[in-house]
């Protein structure tokens, strides 16, 4: 084991961790204005560690990342982004490089919950892992990833997650993933094969990784839907609007697989944590207050930014600000609105880039929620038309970026452009909805009536279309055309709902 004395350790922090964790892909803290680094805890595993590294920052609360850390001698081949320091003795590297921690760690998730390692750490194995699979017999190399985790592959069989950034509680899609495969019949993502959590005397266990089942996916759907709006987008300059029925019946076969994903997700009986929840008066004042807040800040920020934005998108912009009264009238509804259908435990970050292909089929996966929420908020139990929300408005995104973006329709004008995507993209909701109710059956407790889904439905299309807005206006002012066309088709939804009040008044006044 790698000999961690005070002094070296003080070396670390103070020489090492500054410049490593800013060539680190994963580390969050890039952009912020950073005092220091210390290492808050030491965990063996093996001859290696997992250091537990607090990030303090000039403003805002500090950050804690994991960094697995052992010595190699120097002949020892080691991506260079794997290597913090050489020294006499060798290099200290990130230990995921090391063939020996990975082992390891498989080994204490395989043979969970066997007490042969005295350890902090706690195991969970799923039904994914193979006995056949020892870890005598497997190999293990990291996967090229950069990304907010790291990445390890065992056998070819298992896909390892290493969660850097730590939170104080235990991860949501380990949660979430174990649920799905241990509890459930649905099977259309990457399945559970375990965990490895670090356990704390007194404080919540915070969770360190998960292994599933590793899966060969052709593409994820974002580029399968751009495929399938190619044909499309060909059309478009001569005049055709044409739709492959192939691309109908890709769409229905997610609204399934979708429903299908709620469905495993609804229980009445297993784990607390997933037990199906009534819209209560304090989930209801969340929503609402979640929405406000959204609104003001994105009303603000468009009024600061709005001679910015090209004639047409001004005019979507002013549509929106109009009807801010309508808007609130509308979401105010959520606290007086009788509402008997149930809320859950969902995906939480649903579009195309979360699913993918898998010969014909489609495959979920990412189950680690909004990524700008807190572990608490993405624990909240939500009507599962929240992830419908999410798909819906991806499909509104690829077919406006496709057509916006292609310089086979440049020379049409952006009033045709968003009439042709709305048509297209119209079809598409429909045909993803229907599919996704029609796997539940009805009638079914998650859902009271089609007044109460076409209610919801608005809610969290708003919400989602609101919440896009902020990210286009501050980096693709070219697309807040998109977001902003959304939100004045749930305008339109709502006017018709509330039309017919309109009308009774008026024939009252005469």
């Amino acid at each position: 084991m790698m000999n961690l004395t005070e002094n070296f350790v003080k070396h670390l922090e103070t020489n090492v961790f500054p410049v490593y964790f800013n060539t680190c892909r994963w580390f969050a803290g890039k952009a912020r204005a950073q005092n220091t680094f210390h290492v808050r805890h030491r965990l063996p595993v093996g001859d290696a560690y997992i250091l537990v590294v607090e990030t303090t920052y000039h403003d805002g609360p500090s950050e804690f990342y994991q960094l697995p850390l052992t010595q190699v001698p120097a002949k020892v081949e080691i991506p260079d982004k794997g290597v913090l320091e050489k020294t006499a003795e060798g290099q200290i590297i990130d230990a995921i490089y090391d063939e020996a921690f990975r082992q390891n760690l498989y080994a204490q998730i395989y043979q969970s919950p066997s007490s042969q390692y005295a350890t902090p750490f706690a195991t969970q194995r799923g039904k994914a892992l193979d006995d056949a699979d020892t870890p005598d017999s497997i190999t293990s190399r990291v996967l090229p990833v950069d990304s907010s985790n790291s990445a390890m592959l065992f056998g070819g069989k298992y896909f390892m997650k290493l969660y850097r950034k730590l939170f104080d509680q235990t991860n949501p899609e380990v949660e979430m993933v174990s649920f799905l495969t241990q509890h459930s019949q649905f099977r259309n993502l990457p399945a559970f094969a375990g965990s490895i959590t670090w356990q704390r005397d007194g404080q919540p266990d915070v969770t360190l990784g998960m292994m599933q089942q590793a899966i060969k996916a052709d593409k994820d759907n974002w580029s399968l839907t751009g495929d399938f709006l190619n044909d499309f987008m060909y059309g478009v300059p001569g005049g055709t609007f044409g739709i492959n029925e192939a691309v109908f019946d890709q769409v229905a076969l997610l609204g399934q697989r979708t429903g299908e994903m709620h469905l495993g997700l609804y229980s009445t009986t297993a784990d607390a944590a997933f037990v199906a929840e009534p819209f209560d008066d304090t989930y209801r004042q969340f929503l609402l207050h979640r929405l406000t807040d959204l609104l003001d800040r994105r009303y603000a920020l468009l009024i600061e930014n709005y001679h910015k934005l090209d004639e047409p998108t001004q005019r979507l912009a002013w549509i929106f600000m109009e009807a801010r009264e309508l808007i609130d009238d509308f979401s105010r509804e959520m606290l007086t609105r009788p509402l008997e259908s149930k809320r859950i435990r969902i995906h939480g970050d649903y579009h195309l880039g979360q699913v993918l292909t898998d010969d014909g089929d489609f495959i979920i996966i990412d189950f680690e929620g909004e990524p700008e929420a807190t572990i608490a908020e993405r624990k909240i139990k939500h009507s599962p038309l929240k992830d419908v929300a999410g798909m819906i408005r991806s499909y509104h995104y690829a077919v406006s970026a496709k057509l916006f973006e292609s310089t086979e329709t440049r020379n049409i004008s952006s009033e045709k452009l968003q009439t042709v995507s709305d048509r297209w993209y119209k079809l598409m909701r429909d045909t993803y909805l229907e599919a996704y109710l029609e796997a539940f059956g009805w009638p079914h407790p998650l859902f009271k009536s089609q007044n109460e889904i076409n209610f919801l439905l608005l809610f969290f299309l708003l919400e989602k279309a609101v919440y896009e807005l902020g990210y286009e206006i501050s980096y693709r002012p070219s697309w807040v055309k998109i977001p902003l066309r959304g939100i004045v088709e749930v305008i339109r939804e709502i006017e018709k709902i509330k039309e017919p009040t309109v009308r009774i008044s008026r024939l009252g006044s005469h």
